[in-house]
Formats: C-alpha cells, structure tokens, sequence
C-alpha cells in the first residue's frame, strides 16, 4: 500500500479573508482562481518565490487573473511542514507589491489573536 502525502492544513488571516471578500466584488472568479494555489499547498507543493527580509518563510504567489489580462499575487507564511498561513492577497492592478512591514504586521497581528 503507497504512502499517501500528509495534507497540510491551509489557514487564511482575516487580512486575506477582508481582501478576498473585497477583490470578490470586483472579480468574481477569484475564488476559483486561487483554488489550484490552495491545493497545491494542501498537498505539500510549496510553490511560488521567498520572500527575503521577513524574519520568517514567506512566499510570494503569482496567480493568473481570468476576470482581467493582469495577475493577482497572493502571500503565504510557511509555519511547518504541515501547516501554511495565507497572508494577503492583492490585484496588481490596485499594488505593485507589498511591503516586508506589512508582511510582518499581518503575522503579527494574526499571532496576536491565535497564539497557539
């Protein structure tokens, strides 16, 4: 019997549930635009580019946009092998990119609220 890969649990901040909702309105198949991210990231398939200068494991997403010709990019936080946290998520219509600050004061903020 093959070894089936642990699913990694996929967390999601209230920063990127407030954006999702918001870009939702604007692009209305975000949702399913992002999906194959989330389940890449369920199965273990850490993808996308580190983000240097967080003082923790970020990557950066780039995830095609079928409502426009340009992109959207989301963030996730690497916890551990089996858990990630998605951070923000933003059209590149609205931001060119984010700043390591506000990187930084998502997980802060989100450890604030769930200190486990």
């Amino acid at each position: 019997m093959p070894n089936e890969p642990s699913s990694v649990q996929v967390q999601f901040t209230d920063e990127f549930k407030r954006r999702l909702r918001a870009l939702s309105k604007k692009y209305r198949q975000i949702r399913s635009d992002i999906q194959p991210v989330i389940e890449k990231l369920q199965a273990g398939d850490f993808v996308g580019d580190q983000i240097p200068g967080t003082g923790y494991t970020v990557f950066k997403v780039r995830v095609r946009n079928s409502d426009i010709q340009k992109g959207k990019s989301a963030g996730y936080q690497l916890e551990s092998p089996t858990s990630v946290l998605l951070l923000l998520i933003y059209s590149k219509l609205d931001h060119i990119d984010v700043a390591v600050q506000e990187i930084q004061s998502v997980i802060a903020e989100f450890q604030e609220l769930d200190p486990s």
